[in-house]
């Protein structure tokens, strides 16, 4: 697993997890930053789940007030992890409707961009659309098969996971819209995966499982649902058939430069 300078904070007895004035700024600085790129941006599912949230703006949220909303809508809550969590330990969590939420912030000199999912990542850009029960659906799903995969078959449905949940974008009848909690919590990635730059496919499975990424970069392809509830009729496909054609066809070749050694 990689190493991370960030180091998640913990409860105190009551539950209570503290935050420093300077962390509560930069949340602060983050979501009001973000809520106004989004606009007309982020699909309609995922702006109902933010009000539903009804997020501070003014200090970090406590998880148990997203868990009450999380637990009335769809079941689910957030599960309190370190930075950095193994896939098994995610995909235990995601078959147990327990979405991981690493109680750390980042700093001001990597307010537009860090590797580690923070907390403002998890909660803004993920735990909105956690409200939706077609996303609650392929979720779950996709943390019960990710439970029983082997190793080589999760890399193929972490391919997966990265195209929808963190980097998908959607078709509307309003226009293209962002669901990808990746590309949302990202003030950047947010006006760039809209524009004429990178490409934008319709999304197919298969594909997006057989589509190399890099996490350091402004994605080069974008795979765009015909709705959300696409997702929801994926969570009731034979998904492993899927990964075991992708393992078979093999991976497309990478549409980004190889990483600097």
């Amino acid at each position: 697993m990689k190493q991370t300078q960030y180091v998640a904070r913990q409860p105190d007895a009551t539950g209570f997890i503290h935050y420093s004035e300077a962390e509560h700024g930069v949340w602060q600085t983050l979501i009001e930053r973000q809520l106004q790129v989004i606009e007309g941006r982020a699909c309609q599912e995922y702006l109902d789940g933010i009000e539903q949230l009804a997020l501070p703006h003014e200090r970090i949220p406590q998880l148990a007030e997203i868990n009450r909303v999380l637990e009335s809508t769809t079941g689910w809550r957030v599960a309190r992890v370190p930075a950095l969590i193994p896939f098994q330990t995610f995909f235990e969590l995601l078959a147990d409707k327990q979405f991981p939420v690493a109680t750390f912030i980042r700093t001001r000199e990597e307010l537009d961009y860090l590797q580690e999912p923070d907390i403002f990542h998890e909660i803004f850009g993920h735990c909105p659309l956690l409200t939706n029960p077609w996303f609650a659906e392929f979720t779950h799903t996709y943390g019960r098969l990710g439970l029983a995969a082997s190793k080589e078959e999760r890399v193929y449905l972490a391919r997966l996971y990265w195209m929808t949940v963190e980097f998908g974008l959607v078709d509307t009848p309003q226009g293209r819209r962002i669901y990808g909690g990746g590309i949302l919590s990202s003030p950047k990635e947010t006006l760039y995966c809209l524009s004429d730059v990178p490409e934008h496919l319709p999304f197919d499975p298969l594909e997006a499982m057989r589509t190399p990424y890099r996490i350091d970069i402004l994605q080069p392809l974008y795979f765009v649902l015909p709705d959300l509830e696409r997702l929801f009729s994926l969570a009731h496909e034979d998904i492993m058939s899927l990964v075991h054609q992708a393992m078979r066809l093999g991976l497309h070749a990478p549409k980004f430069p190889p990483k600097a050694a």
